[in-house]
């Protein structure tokens, strides 16, 4: 039995990360990527990942996770400096602090040369003065367990950056005499671009250095980070936030395309045993020629209410979001939001209407605060009953949204086990982990029974799988 080829085990080791990562991967891709290098030349390093780029990756918003493992699993093996080469000296790592005497003339001397390596776009001098500059200034020490980001902020700080974007600024702006707003601002992105480029090169060089040590999953783990759609949206960063935002509408689009297409494959209804029957006669009953009813599929209608208090607001935002851009698979869609009362808000979320805007109007006109504004579930249940408790039909389904973290107040179950006798179906979606319901002021488990099922959903994964459920028409 043959061993596998390098190459091989070094694409298995790749798909195997991206995998971890949360790319999803098939079999049938991983086979037409392999025949792919076949008629590449694999040395070319740009030609290989966009070659596995083509092959592997199926959603742009998956592609930083594939960047990163490509670095890694594909990382160049670090190179002495040409410079160093050419004049025969050697230059040993600064010690202790910043720099002093001939260590600082020959930082300057390194910032220099960067600097004419960055304007004139010389990457293979850029690359041998970064292979220089982390082997003086990072203090980079194999075997030792510090992070990439612990040596980019060392490389970068004795480098001076803030001299450096002056150096480069003085050097653009030279030939401009006075520059106008247009000229201006071109010259702030020329800077901006050429300091992107030199910290990329810094961040590659110290990643080739940790693979070559600790070797490639070890680092690939490290820099493993939770794709777009697996993000906890309770714990979400501002930058997380914005790619939800922008990974919205496509998720939308393929689960609809996805659940009109399922609906179609839905359509040939239940046997219809009188039809079949009466087509038979003509044959005896030999062979028999089955008929089926028609089927009457019908899109739920949703109603839905979003706990919009303060540590629900970001949660009640995506998943109003989320289920607007799916409306097309509801006959209806209302919407509601609590706090301590509950209000509709579906006027605010017509057709053409900007999402922020909406949600603004939902945040400064909505009537949801009718005491002191902390949540409370047994209120607003006992509101939404009382107001619109009536339209609740065998139709409609609910979806409720929330913590179920009531303050301690009562959770008045009651009324939403009658909008439970009255609706198609009651779910609850919560964003907090089901080890954290029914701890403190939590009161989930007084709701769950009249629920047709209560999910955890903390993400847009999460969130599209609850939808797609949801959207499907049931079998009875």
């Amino acid at each position: 039995m043959t061993s596998a080829s390098p190459i091989t085990s070094l694409i298995t080791g790749f798909v195997g990360e991206l995998r971890a990562a949360g790319v999803p991967v098939s079999m049938v891709e991983t086979i037409d990527a392999m025949r792919a290098l076949e008629v590449i030349d694999i040395g070319d390093r740009a030609g290989l990942k966009a070659t596995l780029a083509a092959t592997l990756v199926k959603a742009e918003r998956h592609l930083p996770a594939f960047d990163i493992a490509f670095e890694v699993y594909f990382a160049q093996a670090s190179r002495q400096s040409t410079l160093e080469a050419r004049d025969g000296t050697a230059y040993a790592p600064m010690e202790g602090g910043d720099a002093g005497g001939g260590q600082a003339a020959e930082t300057d001397d390194l910032r220099k040369n960067l600097l004419e390596a960055l304007l004139d776009h010389n990457l293979e001098d850029l690359a041998s003065l970064v292979g220089r500059a982390v082997d003086r200034l990072s203090g980079f020490e194999p075997g030792r367990p510090v992070g990439g980001t612990y040596y980019l902020y060392r490389t970068m700080r004795r480098l001076d950056m803030d001299q450096l974007e002056e150096m480069i600024r003085q050097a653009l702006s030279e030939e401009m005499g006075d520059p106008t707003p247009l000229e201006q601002r071109l010259l702030d992105e020329g800077v901006a671009a050429r300091l992107e480029e030199l910290r990329e090169a810094v961040r590659d060089e110290i990643r080739r250095r940790l693979v070559e040590d600790r070797g490639r999953e070890a680092v690939a783990k490290t820099l493993r980070r939770p794709l777009t759609e697996d993000v906890d949206l309770m714990h979400a960063t501002r930058a997380d936030l914005e790619a939800i935002e922008d990974a919205i509408v496509p998720l939308t689009r393929k689960l609809a395309a996805r659940l009109a297409r399922r609906r179609r494959m839905l359509r040939r209804g239940r046997l219809d045993f009188r039809k079949t029957m009466r087509a038979s006669l003509a044959t005896g009953g030999v062979p028999i020629d089955p008929r089926f009813k028609a089927p009457r599929p019908h899109r739920p209608e949703v109603f839905l209410m979003c706990d919009v208090s303060g540590s629900m607001a970001t949660f009640a935002r995506f998943t109003l979001q989320f289920t607007y851009a799916m409306s097309t698979q509801f006959s209806k869609l209302r919407s509601f939001a609590f706090i301590d009362t509950v209000d509709e808000v579906t006027q605010f979320f017509g057709a053409g209407t900007d999402f922020t805007e909406a949600l603004s109007r939902v945040a400064t006109e909505a009537d949801v605060v009718a005491h002191d504004g902390h949540s409370d579930y047994g209120t607003a249940l006992a509101v939404f009953v009382d107001r619109y408790g009536r339209e609740v039909t065998p139709r409609s389904t609910v979806i409720i949204t929330g913590d179920a973290r009531n303050n301690y107040r009562p959770p008045q179950a009651a009324q939403l086990g009658e909008i439970a006798t009255k609706a198609r179906a009651v779910y609850w979606l919560n964003p907090e982990p089901p080890s954290y319901w029914d701890t403190g002021d939590s009161v989930m488990s007084e709701y769950a029974p009249h629920c047709e099922g209560v999910f955890e959903v903390r993400t847009l994964r999460q969130l599209e799988d609850f939808v797609e459920q949801l959207s499907l028409p049931r079998r009875r």
